[in-house]
């Protein structure tokens, strides 16, 4: 690049696109990256405080830094999402469809640790819906090495550091149990509260089978669903440690693997999950459920109807950020629970 004052910059290329800010109303490019200076341009680029301006001088050594951003995009980008236009060193991701957004935040911090660029996304593990902004891209400098970004690049490797996990269409199951809802003592209160999360997503409720206590009658309905296609089962009620509580117990005479039977997440630590040996997750839900806005359940259904296994290293690592602080007025996903 090279320095001139605006008023010799006739003939001149930019290097940068030039931006104009009016308050509320507008903030863009009034002129773009490889703009031809002419004569009427000059009260224009002094209007918006150009006295000076960087002009092109080729070097093969160097990316302007749309060119740059533009390499940040692709160290991102994956399957179902939009970019757009580079501009201004700043390229920004959307999603193309509803799924689970996943950061490969060792990576991240790679490119990140590098200095004179960065990419900044939204918070992993959570859900978003098509449209949705995703990440941004930015060179800091105008120009930039290219010897720097080919390393940047290396360090990434061929898969991109961004992915959004489509939610799958599943069938499930609800299994309720408690004599003091099966014979009638108190109301269900689980079974709206289920149908009502389960809406957020693309499922068909194939039925809610209501038991008491007996943990084969547990065992028999869970399969019955099972057997009826079910991609999931989801049990609810018995999950403590009383003695009446057999859910557990049932869960695991159905012959599924019992993947954890606790969660470091308040509300939410007498979770369950279990697999089908082909591979159908099986959930018992605590009480928390359904009294509290959000619990574990809230964190792992996603991840579940993405069709992402939910491991104990996973479920351990919740433990950071799984206290829920209970505010009055609920802003999840917009706040640290589960992050």
């Amino acid at each position: 690049m090279k320095l001139i004052k605006t008023t010799e910059a006739v003939g001149h290329v930019l290097c940068h696109d030039m931006t104009r800010i009016i308050p509320g109303e507008e903030k863009g490019p009034v002129f773009r990256k490889g703009h031809i200076v002419t004569e009427e341009d000059i009260p224009v680029l002094l209007s918006i405080g150009k006295d000076h301006l960087y002009v092109w001088e080729k070097d093969d050594r160097m990316y302007h830094e749309n060119e740059a951003a533009d390499i940040l995009r692709a160290m991102c980008q994956n399957e179902g999402m939009r970019a757009s236009e580079p501009s201004e060193g700043k390229v920004e991701l959307f999603a193309e469809k509803d799924g689970l957004f996943l950061v490969d935040e060792e990576r991240l911090i790679k490119v990140n640790s590098f200095g004179e660029m960065m990419i900044a996304t939204r918070r992993g593990g959570r859900c978003v819906r098509k449209g949705d902004k995703l990440a941004g891209t930015r060179i800091i400098p105008l120009v930039i090495e290219k010897e720097k970004m080919e390393r940047a690049r290396a360090a990434v490797g061929e898969e991109p550091l961004l992915s959004v996990a489509p939610f799958k269409h599943k069938k499930v199951g609800i299994v309720t149990t408690g004599n003091e809802v099966f014979y009638g003592r108190i109301k269900d209160a689980f079974g709206p509260v289920i149908r009502a999360k389960m809406a957020e997503f693309d499922t068909e409720v194939l039925g809610q089978k209501i038991l008491n206590d007996d943990p084969e009658k547990i065992s028999a309905a869970i399969q019955e669903f099972l057997d009826m296609g079910a991609d999931m089962v989801v049990c609810t009620g018995g999950m403590s440690v009383d003695p009446d509580d057999t859910t557990p117990t049932a869960i695991q005479n159905t012959g599924a693997e019992i993947i954890s039977y606790g969660a470091p997440v308040l509300p939410g630590a007498m979770f369950l999950i279990a697999y089908t040996k082909d591979g159908r997750p099986i959930m018992g839900l605590p009480g928390c459920v359904m009294y509290a806005a959000r619990t574990i359940f809230d964190i792992v259904l996603p991840r579940v109807m993405a069709d992402l296994p939910v491991t104990r290293e996973y479920l351990a690592k919740l433990g950071n950020g799984g206290l829920c602080l209970g505010c009055k007025t609920c802003t999840y996903p917009n706040c640290g629970f589960g992050e």
